[in-house]
Formats: C-alpha cells, structure tokens, sequence
C-alpha cells in the first residue's frame, strides 16, 4: 500500500484526502477511490482532468501514482485562453485606431 492525496477546490471550497491505495494504483482509480464526488456534489471524477503536483497528466488511466504524490482534480475551463487573448488584442488595436 501507498499513501497519496486528493486534492480538489472550488473559489470557495477545498478538500484535500490522505488516501491509501494499492501499489500500481493509477492516478485515475485513486480519484475513484477518494469519493470526492461525494463532498461536491456534480464532480465527474470519471471525466475531470487531473494532475500531479501542477502539472496535468494526460493519461491519467495509464500513469501509475508513486508514495506521497498529490494527485489534482482540475475544473474544467469556461473560456479557451487563447481565444481571450486574441479578443483582447483585437480590442486593444481597435482602440488604438479609433485613437489616431
């Protein structure tokens, strides 16, 4: 056995887990495991994307947890970053122009 955390957070709310699991526990079968969908009701532990210490795991069915890893659950995004910046550069110029 192996002793992990899961870690989820809301702007208002957090829950951190101390869990123990079995060795060869993936990062998804732990987030399973911790019942974290019970502490916030509608959390999709199955579809949620995750991480380990900041960094996002792709394959969160195939990467196996190591003792002491913090394992994230992540929300997931109410607007694409890239495309905030590209309106945000668009209104800048615009302003720009309508200034000359």
């Amino acid at each position: 056995m192996i002793v992990v955390e899961i870690g989820y957070a809301l702007a208002d709310k957090q829950k951190l887990l101390r869990l123990s699991v079995p060795d060869g526990t993936t990062v998804r079968e732990a987030v399973l495991q911790s019942g974290m969908d019970q502490h916030f009701p509608g959390l999709d532990l199955a579809g949620s994307p995750l991480g380990i210490f900041g960094k996002a795991v792709a394959k969160s069915d195939a990467r196996v947890l190591e003792e002491g890893e913090r394992v994230e659950i992540y929300r997931p995004l109410i607007a694409d970053p890239k495309e905030v910046r590209k309106q945000r550069a668009a209104k800048a110029a615009k302003g720009r122009a309508d200034a000359e």
